[in-house]
């Protein structure tokens, strides 16, 4: 860890600070005023896909603990607070009129932010895509890109009037990837390098979205999207080692970003997406996927290294150990410099056409210890975050223009697949009794951001 903790000259005093989480990891009441049942309410409960058989019916119980959960965040100083809407709350089908119940309790949680004077920056799409909609294609449809349009129009004119700072989607790539092309996340297909059109109807739901945003938003209001993007290093410098990195470049950057930015996709789509059905693609998909955004929310937790991949993977690439650096618990090298590095490849990639960034994820996973009291004394964790703060730093200072900085996460919450197995939360919940204790982390980031 730095002696200095952050490179306090780099942040201006605009920059924004927050936290962030997700519906689905969160809130619970899965049965409760009218929402309907998403893919992760049914992968969660199919016997074998979570570890520990946990499921996210009751979470952290933030659908009725949610102005505690604000109070923390006041008590912690955040300037902003990145959370998920979730879709079938707003409509348990994916599609028709909305229920109010469900915006009424998004409307209440933005109040209550706004009384603190905590900047909402609400993301309208973190993986909890409605059943009825998986039943009916899913991301493999291109209906539910327009549908997805539809719900954020909703949302928008529910919510446009508190609400600043909208991203789209969060993560297509890792929605695509583990949930259509390895089947490790729901809706749990495996259908490999046949996943793209999962990829292409994400980024088309998103190209509909913005200008139904744009049309519901008041001015001023900022529009964006969130994509996870890793370095990809080499396990040596072997050419098929280096070719093995670009093309999980060219996979998880590239298709995302290349495509929303630049209305283009890598020239070797086919060969990243072997066997898939690029006919999905239309005449005018592309620009769509381009509408100009206001920001570039970019999640970032490691770098992946990749060696060449063995004669029965069809992926291109496999991952190979990064010797010599600490490791998350969930084995996630930590290597702070490498955030520098993403960053400023981002400005070279893409500078002409970069919008501003938002780190709208960074946080890390440990085998917290409470104490008696149930106290964390998290020093691993703070660690981490000390020095991809000071990595962030150095991007800022090379010319990155980053506007704000959400650590990942609040609470300790449903980890997905892992369940309640993995921690990232500043604030510890004991599951069984939904107790909140701040962790040595939240002192520790509440000295460095605090407006108060």
């Amino acid at each position: 860890m730095s002696e200095t903790g952050l490179s306090a000259h780099a942040f201006g005093e605009d920059f924004l600070w927050g936290v962030a989480t997700a519906a689905f990891q969160i809130e619970g009441a899965v049965g409760e005023d009218g929402r309907g049942r998403s893919i992760w309410d049914t992968f969660a409960h199919t016997p074998g896909r979570i570890a520990g058989g946990d499921t996210a019916d009751v979470a952290c119980d933030h659908y009725h603990r949610y102005a505690e959960d604000v109070r923390l965040m006041a008590r912690l100083g955040v300037g902003a607070y990145r959370f998920s809407v979730s879709w079938p709350r707003i409509q348990a089908d994916g599609r028709g009129a909305p229920d109010q119940r469900g915006l009424d309790f998004y409307r209440r949680l933005v109040d209550e932010l706004l009384t603190y004077e905590i900047t909402p920056c609400l993301t309208l799409y973190h993986w909890d895509l409605p059943q009825a909609l998986e039943d009916a294609g899913g991301w493999l449809s291109r209906d539910t890109a327009e549908r997805f349009a539809d719900y954020a129009a909703l949302v928008a004119g529910a919510l446009g009037d508190r609400v600043p700072l909208w991203i789209t989607l969060n993560e297509p790539f890792v929605v695509a990837a583990f949930g259509y092309a390895l089947g490790f996340h729901a809706p749990g297909q495996a259908l490999l390098g046949g996943s793209f059109p999962a990829t292409h109807h994400q980024l088309l739901g998103h190209g509909l979205a913005v200008p139904a945003l744009r049309a519901a938003l008041p001015a001023g209001a900022q529009v964006g999207i969130t994509h996870n993007l890793l370095p990809s290093w080499p396990a040596t410098d072997s050419p098929d080692d280096v070719a093995a990195a670009k093309r999980l470049e060219d996979l998880q950057i590239h298709t995302y970003v290349g495509s929303v930015l630049r209305g283009r996709y890598p020239d070797r789509l086919a060969d990243i997406f072997p066997g898939s059905d690029l006919s999905v693609i239309r005449d005018g998909d592309l620009d769509t996927i381009a509408a100009p955004l206001d920001f570039l929310g970019v999640n970032y937790y490691s770098p992946m290294v990749v060696k060449a991949a063995a004669p029965d993977n069809p992926i291109g690439f496999d991952f190979a150990a990064l010797p010599g650096v600490p490791v998350t618990s969930f084995g996630w090298p930590v290597v702070p410099e490498a955030f520098t590095e993403l960053l400023t490849s981002l400005q070279s990639w893409y500078g002409d056409v970069l919008p501003p960034i938002y780190i709208t994820e960074n946080g890390a996973c440990y085998d917290d210890v409470p104490g008696p009291d149930g106290f964390v004394q998290d020093d691993d964790r703070i660690a981490y975050v000390s020095d991809h703060l000071d990595a962030l730093a150095r991007a800022i200072e090379a010319g990155v223009d980053v506007r704000g900085y959400f650590l990942w996460s609040l609470l300790d919450n449903f980890e997905w697949a892992e369940g309640y197995s993995k921690r990232f939360g500043l604030v510890r919940v004991d599951y069984e009794t939904q107790a909140r204790t701040p962790k040595a982390s939240f002192e520790w980031y509440r000295a460095r951001v605090s407006r108060r």
